[in-house]
């Protein structure tokens, strides 16, 4: 491991809306902000295809153009993005904290904004990774839009997935709910809801055999698992709602976290546990996850680590 060690006096580890966002602002607050992008730079913008409902792109954008369009302004305004991965935080001894970058670099930073986001999870069949982007999808508010009067289908059996369900039987014409089990795990509410809303039609005990298509979703082949039958219907869309998981491990032994990871900050505030460290976007945000709301929380990110470092400086100076 490298003896020379970098001080810096805020270091944002992760990229997308919320770790660019949090870059601009702390480079117009001379902050001198480090970024690094992490194993995914963009974030999961980047295997996003058209994005339609950021402000400020009326004829909507493609979400890797956007990402770059994020970068180019942060780095114009002076931050230091670095491709690298962080793999190791000591935050046990207060600001400065120490950061390995690449398990070699030694980075010493007064201010940490954590923007390491969440990812989805796959069911792991081939023709899903094939076809991400080109009828299958993560995000329905993100990308029902799309389908639109169309047939879709969407796997889950939660609370997310049924708000999912719910949402595209508004804009499209048929909702097939693929349900792994004999039941639902989503509340009696969200149940309720599902089952009486006349166009999603729930299949119990139903599994993903495979999405039909070459370039994008032509259709949907599923396996019933107490019977063994397999039935193909026509969709265009395909949607995995199984949940998401934190990219949050890495600050497990530091910072305060909820049972599925996602780091929890004081309310209003991007403030964690640890003095001098902040987080924004999906890392600590289970709720919304939208491109415009991580955006805003970076930029929140970057506020809180700019009025704490002054008022670090000012006691310092007192």
């Amino acid at each position: 491991m490298s003896t020379v060690e970098e001080h810096v006096e805020c270091l944002i580890i992760g990229s997308g809306p919320a770790g660019y966002t949090a870059a601009i602002y702390a480079a117009r607050a001379d902050m001198k902000p480090v970024m690094y992008e992490g194993l995914q730079p963009g974030g999961q913008l980047t295997i996003t295809t058209d994005v339609e409902n950021y402000p400020g792109f009326p004829d909507g954008v493609m979400g890797p153009e956007m990402m770059e369009l994020f970068k180019k302004q942060a780095a114009r305004l002076g931050t230091d993005i670095r491709f690298g991965m962080v793999t190791k935080v000591d935050f046990s001894k207060g600001s400065p904290h120490r950061v390995i970058v690449d398990d070699s670099h030694v980075i010493v930073a007064e201010t940490v904004i954590i923007a390491t986001g969440a990812s989805a999870k796959w069911l792991g069949i081939p023709s899903e990774q094939r076809l991400n982007g080109s009828g299958v999808s993560a995000c329905a508010v993100c990308d029902g839009f799309f389908y639109r009067g169309q047939d879709v289908a969407i796997v889950g059996a939660g609370d997310t997935a049924c708000e999912e369900a719910s949402y595209l039987a508004k804009i499209c014409s048929k909702v097939y709910m693929l349900v792994r089990k004999d039941h639902f795990r989503a509340s009696k509410a969200m149940q309720h809801r599902v089952m009486n809303t006349p166009n999603i039609e729930v299949l119990f005990n139903t599994e993903t055999d495979e999405i039909l298509g070459d370039r994008t979703v032509e259709g949907l082949r599923v396996k019933n698992s107490v019977s063994g039958e397999t039935r193909e219907m026509p969709i265009k869309g395909f949607f995995v709602a199984i949940g998401h998981t934190p990219n949050t491990g890495i600050f497990r032994d530091y910072i305060d976290m909820d049972e599925q990871g996602y780091i929890k900050t004081l309310p209003d505030t991007t403030y964690t546990n640890v003095e001098g460290v902040f987080c924004c976007g999906d890392a600590q945000d289970k709720v919304y996850r939208q491109a415009v709301t991580a955006a805003g929380s970076g930029c929140m990110a970057a506020l809180d680590a700019e009025r704490w470092l002054g008022a670090r400086k000012a006691q310092a100076t007192a």
